[in-house]
């Protein structure tokens, strides 16, 4: 529609044909207007009504162009993120938002100075299983929460040093790839951690890069977040296990989007976003018989549906560019804190 907000997406891989171009084009009030591909015909075929571009330049000249999603190689999202704030759009980075604070401070900085916004891509706010972890949270039924833990765990015997993130280049690795997500859903829940312990590691002897952490991130409320990723579970453990002074919560499974999507299904289709019954959560309450908890279903647009909100000034943006600074924050901390072998005092705030 003539009133939608156009959309160019920067990079046609993975994130940019599953968690971009698939979502922007399924939200109401934003048009998927340019694709940028540097070579090959892929984006082309999947989307033939969508203009194609082959250089961020040649998408810049289109003046109606109001906001950029960077998709592109985590070592390219500052680079490529000041391009386009420069040119006077607002830009969603995909995860990681930049690989130093120092570049997500001077990205936040430009947007302000320009009065443009500028987010990171935190689509697992909208996992189903995380939107069910915060409404238990919020019910009080667990109490105060003691300990939070949460996985994220895949299995590759073998790196595929072809790829960049496996090749040992700058921005590669499993915490760049998968910690921003734990780190932002455990700070979402929790706020500023207190203190942060990792183990950021290399487990798979052919690995030139980390393919699995923990983290420990300690909170002023008592509560003690463990974050836990590795390449090498056969048998994934629990996505989320919270325990509070009155009862616990378990949770086995990933979000299904992500795999739906790459197998061709769409929004709205049957079955989209929901869990099977049998890998709904489980509320264990002191005294209680054990209560099965149905999964809310996940739906990745309602990112997007937000940031169409907060640029029609309809809504407050929910992924706010200095919780992304902090994440950013963070992951340094985690292999300063690694790299020390002790646990180290958060105390950095952006101020900007």
């Amino acid at each position: 529609m003539a009133d939608d907000i156009r959309v160019g997406v920067i990079g046609f891989g993975l994130a940019g044909r599953i968690f971009h171009t698939a979502v922007v084009a399924a939200t109401p009030g934003l048009e998927l207007a340019v694709i940028v591909q540097r070579s090959g015909d892929e984006a082309a075929k999947a989307y033939p009504e969508v203009k194609i571009a082959r250089s961020i330049e040649e998408m810049l000249e289109d003046a109606t162009i109001r906001l950029v999603v960077v998709g592109t190689p985590s070592y390219s999202h500052f680079e490529i993120a000041e391009q386009c704030l420069r040119a006077g759009r607002n830009v969603v980075i995909d995860k990681p938002f930049t690989l130093t604070s120092s570049e997500a401070g001077t990205l936040i900085e430009l947007a302000r100075k320009h009065n443009l916004m500028v987010t990171a891509y935190q689509n697992r706010r909208w996992d189903g299983d995380f939107v069910t972890l915060k409404q238990v949270l919020t019910s009080g039924e667990l109490g105060r929460i003691v300990s939070y833990e949460s996985h994220f765990d895949r299995y590759r015997s073998e790196p595929k040093r072809d790829v960049w993130r496996e090749s040992g280049g700058p921005g590669g690795g499993t915490l760049f790839d998968l910690g921003p997500h734990l780190i932002d859903q455990a700070t979402t829940l929790f706020g500023d951690p207190e203190s942060v312990f990792a183990d950021v590691r290399i487990d798979r002897k052919t690995s030139v890069t980390d393919d699995a952490f923990d983290i420990q991130l300690k909170f002023s409320s008592g509560g003690t977040a463990l974050l836990r990723s590795t390449l090498t579970a056969c048998k994934a453990g629990q996505r989320f296990v919270v325990h509070g002074t009155r009862g616990s919560f378990v949770k086995w499974g990933l979000d299904p989007q992500e795999d739906q999507l790459k197998a061709g299904m769409k929004f709205g289709d049957p079955g989209f976003g929901e869990d099977p019954e049998n890998l709904w959560g489980e509320l264990y309450i002191a005294g209680k018989p054990v209560e099965r908890v149905k999964t809310a279903a996940g739906d990745y647009r309602g990112l997007y549906a937000n940031v169409r909100d907060a640029l029609l000034g309809a809504g407050e943006l929910e992924v706010k560019p200095e919780q992304a600074w902090r994440t950013t924050r963070l992951i340094e901390m985690c292999r300063e804190a690694s790299s020390l072998g002790r646990r180290i005092e958060y105390n950095s705030v952006f101020r900007g």
